[in-house]
């Protein structure tokens, strides 16, 4: 799932490319992922791009002038990707209801006046990708409900500590809530959680002051590095970037490149972390199961 530092990096690659020009077609491959029907998709056709931006981990694309501007705005989710054409296909695009299909499936395409376009597309049977065509991006919930910016002002170490103390819980569930803090998943709080050398099931409200100061320090140079390292790259790089830019997470059974431990894993249903007992629990091996603690 691309995460904050990938969906910046898409940001700027697609601003780059298609700000000022005209969308020629909007065409939409997977109703499912569709999430909204007023304004149309079409309405977006004619307007021209003044710019894409992001939300956590939503990127906006922003057609037409100012007072009747619409927002494209999407998630990719797991497994949906822009795939970016210098040439985009002119063919029809057929719509379709559904599909299990495990490879890249067509969701959107949107072609401009240079001939130049994107496609939305997403792999894996369970399609979660959304697409919504807006006049506000604060008509989507997901939006609004934003929580603060890692990479803002806003986010200091006091927002941090007023958000640690909201609620006694695992620091990876508070890293991972996109109503407390905007554009982390999965993989960047292992890796954030283990620069701050800390536990993934350490209890917010027993941070020392200390360790949230470490924890704060931990984030903004762990995103701030991923951003400038995907920075410039084009759309089909960012996957192998972010993979070859982790240093735990997705490392299971290789060495820690501080201490030279193994990488250990704990697997959930549907997802799993990835951290280092020696950087971050003592030498504790964490039990491989959502409700276990610590072994004692």
């Amino acid at each position: 799932m691309p995460e904050l530092p990938e969906v910046q990096a898409l940001a700027e690659f697609l601003d780059a490319r298609t700000t000022g020009h005209r969308v020629v077609a909007a065409d939409v491959a997977a109703i499912a992922a569709l999430k909204t029907f007023d304004p149309p998709v079409s309405a977006l056709v004619g307007r021209e791009v003044r710019g894409v931006g992001r939300h956590g981990k939503w990127l906006d694309l922003t057609v037409g002038p100012d007072g009747d501007a619409l927002h494209l705005l999407f998630h990719l989710s797991r497994g949906g990707w822009v795939r970016w054409s210098d040439q985009a296909p002119t063919t029809p695009v057929r719509p379709r209801m559904g599909g299990s299909s495990r490879g890249a499936a067509l969701a959107l395409r949107v072609r401009l006046d240079d001939g130049a376009g994107f496609d939305l597309t997403e792999a894996g049977t369970r399609k979660r990708l959304a697409v919504h065509v807006v006049r506000d991006p604060q008509e989507v919930e997901q939006v609004a409900t934003l929580g603060v910016d890692p990479l803002s002002d806003a986010f200091t170490p006091e927002a941090l500590a007023a958000l640690m103390q909201a609620r006694n819980q695992q620091v990876k569930g508070l890293l991972r809530d996109q109503r407390a803090i905007a554009g982390i998943g999965n993989a960047y709080s292992d890796e954030i959680l283990h620069v701050a050398r800390v536990s993934p099931f350490k209890l917010t409200r027993s941070f020392t002051p200390d360790e949230v100061a470490a924890l704060h320090d931990a984030v903004v140079t762990t995103l701030r590095d991923a951003v400038a390292a995907s920075s410039g790259k084009p759309a089909k790089e960012l996957k192998d970037a972010k993979r070859a830019g982790m240093r735990v997470h997705g490392r299971t059974g290789e060495a820690c490149p501080v201490c030279g431990d193994v990488v250990r894993e704990v697997s959930f249903a549907d997802r799993s972390l990835q951290y280092c007992a020696t950087c971050q629990t003592d030498g504790q091996v964490l039990a491989d199961r959502r409700m276990s603690r610590l072994l004692k």
